[in-house]
């Protein structure tokens, strides 16, 4: 039994050693191979160790800068810094020193209001289950400074991970023009607008790194091999946009949104001698540190509309080339039969006889459908809108540019678009046009983009200089046509005259667009237009060519629609050419001082009489509403600026009585029924004839005024008729 015992444990022994012995081989056979051919897996077993040495470290690029002509700084990366909060335990060692979120509570309380978080909301990211949390947008994107604040804070467990971010210094400043660039998912800076878009091929960088051989800690080995690849750097941008300007701009267009809330508004400054955007503003806007964007297309290129009168530059300016324009010939305005379409005139009326050159001052629709229909032949003026490249886009070097559509298919289309009816084309397009006006002839090509630079090497990759793009009038013409937009801003007919800047000569045309209505055809009511005014300065040799156009203002009953179109412009322009010292003309500077608009002074409170006769000496119309002695209203207030030789009203303190409103245009007419309350009601165009409250009567608020209005050279004829009517009826009246 014992023997069978033994045997058998002699068995198990053998059949284990046998075991064990195969493995051994099989291990040593294992060896011998991987010794022999370096490899396991098909995969270098040398390559293998050498990865688990080697050490990278990124070495991070930087994206170009955008810079303004003069060097000032549009667009830069700057650090940035991601707040993280750390949720494990088990990064505590020491429980004096925590190193985790121990109260979140406390710590949502103190760090929320600072990265404008709600305090529950940051609770309860803190206590979820997890190892370490970010908080979204909040806490991303964070400034040096703000990072400052909340480390001073010593909140356990908060924690930054640097970064940078795509920072814009000046807001909402040229944003349509700019853009923005942000990360995408690959957390790689892209550009999504304006020329960080355009240009996002140069301006994208390319981090570099550094390799070593390291210990399993993350230390260099000595002696070990390195690998460095340097950072690319994107290229810097420099934009023909001049900070300067631009803030000249920027700020008229906030001052005007604020007082009238238009829709829509579009700006551009240009220098006519080279092409190059000087300034570029629409309104929506928005700041692209907050990408609060309303509107993602710049309306200053993409956006094509019906221009209104602006057109009738070129309309002009094709007359005057072809030599069939003569300014002292007459013709009938009021209206001009297209087949069986009416064309009248803005007033309806028109007035009367007058010459071409008196109806490029009013603006008369009549004028212009005669030079192109009996003038200059339809065909003929089609060859000048293609010769002004209406047909087809700058070719500015912005994203997304869009072109006008030219309606030429029916006989009253071709007739429109002599005055900018039916035609759309957009804002650059018509910058671009007028460069020709401005600079003897030649058309010059819109850029905002000057250079692009390799900020490493100063080499410059991209250049963009002048380009004349056509020559559709000879110099001469274009002077012509400069001497005559000039009257339209300085006469006493023309529609230009409150664009008339103190010391300098302006050129330049008004326009008022309609716009189409989503029932079919266009909007009606007096703020339901875009308006509008393309000039250059000074006339005899533009420095600057600027257009304006506001949609939709909300206007005061006394306003017109060139009010806030003035405003920006006349502000713009004359801060403008005097930042860039060009001299006032001595020779206009006074007459231009004197039908600039001036603030007037407050009279309230003052005696009726005497601030009537300084409003008299100060060039005035003064318009006494009441039997009191003192002012207690006045319309335009204290403060407003107004031309000299308008109506001003004041209101005293006893009872209201109706002035003689004859021969008072709607403007002035609306004046007085503003400040007297009253519902006002009128009837035709031009200036008063009539009114239904007899001058002297006391009226009381809400009291209804109609007047009826007529053309300027009929109302004193007709004023004269009603008199004499009224004359006679007294007579024929029993006398007691």
């Amino acid at each position: 039994m014992e023997a069978r015992k033994h045997r058998n444990t002699h068995q198990g022994a053998f059949i284990l050693f046998c075991l064990f012995g195969f493995l051994f081989s099989l291990l040593f056979a294992r060896f011998v191979q991987l010794e022999w051919t370096g490899k396991a897996d098909g995969q270098t077993l040398a390559v293998i160790a050498e990865r688990q040495h080697q050490q990278t470290r990124t070495i991070k690029a930087k994206r170009g800068t955008i810079f303004d002509r003069n060097g000032a700084i549009l667009a830069e990366d700057v650090p940035s810094y991601t707040v993280v909060a750390i949720l494990d335990p088990k990064m505590t060692t020491d429980p004096d020193h925590p190193h985790h979120v121990v109260d979140p509570k406390k710590t949502a309380e103190q760090l929320a209001p600072l990265l404008g978080m709600d305090v529950e909301a940051m609770e309860r990211i803190l206590t979820k289950k997890a190892k370490q949390v970010e908080f979204g947008a909040y806490g991303r994107n964070i400034s040096f400074e703000l990072k400052r604040k909340i480390e001073a804070l010593h909140l356990p467990g908060i924690a930054f991970i640097r970064d940078t971010s795509r920072f814009y210094p000046n807001g909402m400043f040229a944003s349509h023009v700019i853009g923005y660039a942000q990360k995408n998912a690959a957390n790689e800076t892209v550009g999504k607008m304006g020329v960080e878009k355009e240009l996002d091929r140069y301006l994208r960088e390319e981090d570099g790194y550094v390799s070593f051989a390291g210990d399993i800690n993350g230390f260099r080995l000595p002696g070990g091999k390195e690998r460095i690849v340097k950072p690319d750097n994107g290229a810097n941008v420099y934009l023909t946009i001049d900070g300067k300007i631009q803030s000249f701009l920027e700020d008229a267009m906030n001052s005007v949104e604020k007082q009238y809330k238009p829709k829509k508004m579009i700006a551009i400054v240009a220098d006519p001698k080279t092409g190059k955007i000087l300034a570029m503003a629409t309104r929506p806007s928005f700041d692209p540190n907050k990408r609060d964007i309303t509107n993602f297309l710049n309306d200053a290129i993409s956006y094509p509309y019906e221009p209104g009168s602006t057109m009738k530059v070129f309309t002009l300016a094709a007359a005057i080339n072809e030599g069939v324009y003569n300014g002292n010939e007459t013709y009938r305005s009021g209206s001009y039969k297209v087949g069986p379409n009416t064309i009248r005139d803005h007033n309806d009326v028109g007035w009367g006889t007058i010459t071409f050159n008196e109806g490029v001052q009013r603006s008369s629709n009549v004028a212009f459908s005669i030079l192109v229909k009996e003038k200059l032949g339809e065909d003929r003026f089609l060859q000048y809108l293609h010769r002004f490249h209406f047909d087809r886009k700058t070719g500015i070097d912005l994203p997304n540019e869009a072109v006008g559509q030219i309606r030429y298919r029916y006989p009253i289309e071709r007739i429109t678009t002599g005055f900018g009816q039916g035609t759309s084309v957009t804002p650059i397009q018509q910058i671009q046009a007028a460069t020709a006006i401005a600079n003897d002839g030649k058309m010059m090509k819109p850029y905002v983009i000057e250079k692009v630079v390799d900020p490493d090497s100063g080499k410059v990759v991209l250049d963009h200089g002048p380009t004349v793009v056509g020559e559709p009038i000879t110099a001469e013409t274009a002077r012509k046509v400069r001497a005559i937009l000039e009257t339209v801003v300085t006469s006493e007919h023309g529609t230009g005259r409150p664009y008339q800047i103190n010391g300098y000569r302006v050129a330049g045309k008004t326009g008022t667009a309609q716009i189409p209505s989503a029932s079919g055809g266009y909007l009606t009511g007096r703020e339901n237009y875009i308006f509008s005014f393309l000039g250059m300065a000074p006339t005899d040799d533009p420095k600057l060519l600027m257009y304006v156009a506001v949609q939709q203002p909300h206007l005061d009953v006394t306003e017109t629609g060139a009010a806030p179109v003035s405003q920006i412009f006349t502000t713009v322009m004359k801060s403008s050419l005097q930042y860039l010292h060009i001299e006032p003309n001595g020779e206009k500077r006074m007459k231009a001082k004197t039908a600039q608009p001036q603030a007037l002074d407050s009279w309230i409170g003052q005696p009726a009489a005497s601030a009537a006769e300084q409003l008299k000496e100060k060039g005035y119309v003064p318009v006494v509403i009441g039997r009191g002695k003192y002012v207690e209203q006045q319309l335009p207030q204290g403060g407003d600026h107004v031309l000299l030789g308008e109506r001003v009203v004041l209101k005293t303190d006893g009872a209201a009585t109706m002035p003689d409103l004859r021969g008072f245009s709607l403007r002035d007419a609306m004046k007085v029924a503003h400040i007297l309350g009253l519902r006002p009601s009128t009837k035709g165009t031009g200036y008063v004839v009539s009114q239904n409250i007899r001058p002297g009567a006391e009226v009381r608020k809400g009291d209804y005024l109609i007047v009826e209005l007529a053309p300027p050279r009929q109302w004193e004829k007709e004023a004269a008729e009603k008199e004499k009517e009224a004359a006679l009826r007294k007579e024929a009246e029993p006398h007691e």
